[in-house]
């Protein structure tokens, strides 16, 4: 349930992103700083788009007039307050497939006491049937904890790799707007 819930969260979290950065540097324009109503409406489409990118791009749009390190540092603050949004639930998934090897191999323990405990009240006659149940169950702990461990691990892992491509994105879409507010500062300069 861990995993099916990270997955569509995820994918949210990664849909439109490149249309919608698109979208606001088309709204605020390439030709300098942008009147607020175009600010509003940059505003406007970050709210309407699902996503980390678009809370970082409407934080750094909230905060144009503060010129590229202002930018920065708002787009930095917003993209941290994203993290732990993304990686929710990250590590319970990775401690379930630390644990489940673990515990299968306690139940496999617990099963072969049982059986030696049993090899003891039955010695000098122990028959194989005596210590053919006790065996299996100690091997199906083990197995069980294994059959949950294997794929937990690459839930996990692929689970990392979608956070991983997310925080990429959010890195270009920063590098991608502050070079909009940097040529913007360009144009407002005008030519030397």
């Amino acid at each position: 349930l861990i995993f099916f819930e990270r997955v569509v969260q995820l994918h949210r979290a990664q849909i439109k992103t490149g249309d919608s950065l698109r979208g606001i540097g088309n709204v605020l324009g390439r030709s300098g700083p942008p009147p607020p109503a175009a600010v509003v409406e940059a505003v406007s489409i970050c709210d309407q788009t699902e996503g980390p990118v678009a809370r970082m791009v409407r934080a750094a749009v909230l905060e144009l007039g503060g010129g590229v390190p202002r930018v920065r540092e708002v787009m930095e603050q917003a993209g941290l307050a994203e993290l732990p949004r993304l990686e929710r639930n990250l590590a319970l998934l990775l401690t379930l497939a630390q644990c489940a090897p673990i515990a299968g191999l306690l139940g496999t323990v617990l099963w072969l006491i049982h059986v030696l405990s049993t090899i003891m009240e039955k010695a000098p006659l122990v028959h194989a049937g005596d210590l053919g149940g006790g065996l299996s169950q100690a091997l199906i702990t083990t197995a069980a904890g294994l059959a949950v461990a294997l794929p937990t691990y690459v839930g996990y892992n692929f689970l990392v790799s979608r956070v991983d491509s997310i925080v990429l994105d959010m890195e270009r879409s920063c590098i991608e707007f502050q070079a909009l507010v940097r040529q913007w500062a360009v144009v407002q300069e005008g030519p030397s």
